[in-house]
């Protein structure tokens, strides 16, 4: 087999492998349950430490606290009165995504929440933008830092080529593959 088509099979293996473990990762994390008092649904805007689509809910209100000098029990309810408030009326079927165009746009959904919030908290909407924002990129920048450890530790071991590692990152930050690229 040629080096070139090698390398193709071992990228398109890598970003299957890590899309797979992305999904059962996703999965997982959708079947657990962090905190009693936040467990409907995830957060508008995927924001949390461990990813997209909820990840540690309990997480976000504290670091909303924080970032806003607010009591953290006051950011859970708020949040909890926001997903309430914008669950979806038709779930899709179980085990599948739904349907292209239905999914709600996320700079309006990340807009509704920082005015929800901001109202329910008695703090200035800009401001809770701004925590918003800032709790995302430090979880993407989380996120792309434990990829990389992982990327590295599997060049080492021998298991992908340093091209392959860099594909798989770059396939990422574009948003091919795990969702990233945003």
């Amino acid at each position: 087999m040629a080096t070139t088509k090698r390398i193709t099979l071992g990228i398109a293996a890598g970003a299957l492998a890590l899309g797979a473990g992305l999904g059962v990762t996703g999965v997982a994390t959708a079947a657990t349950t962090p905190s009693p008092a936040v467990t409907e649904s995830a957060p508008a805007g995927g924001f949390g430490r461990h990813g997209g689509h909820g990840g540690d809910r309990g997480q976000l209100a504290a670091d909303l606290a924080t970032k806003l000098g607010v009591e953290e029990a006051k950011v859970t309810e708020a949040l909890q009165t926001f997903r309430e408030e914008n669950k979806p009326t038709t779930p899709p079927a179980e085990g599948t995504a739904p349907a292209e165009g239905t999914r709600p746009d996320r700079a309006a959904m990340d807009a509704a929440l920082a005015k929800s919030l901001a109202e329910k908290l008695g703090v200035d909407e800009a401001k809770v933008t701004a925590a918003l924002e800032e709790i995302r990129s430090e979880a993407q920048a989380e996120r792309a830092e434990t990829l990389k450890t992982r990327l590295d530790k599997a060049v080492s071991d021998g298991t992908l080529t340093q091209a392959e590692a860099d594909a798989v990152t770059k396939a990422v930050e574009k948003g091919v593959i795990g969702g990233g690229g945003r």
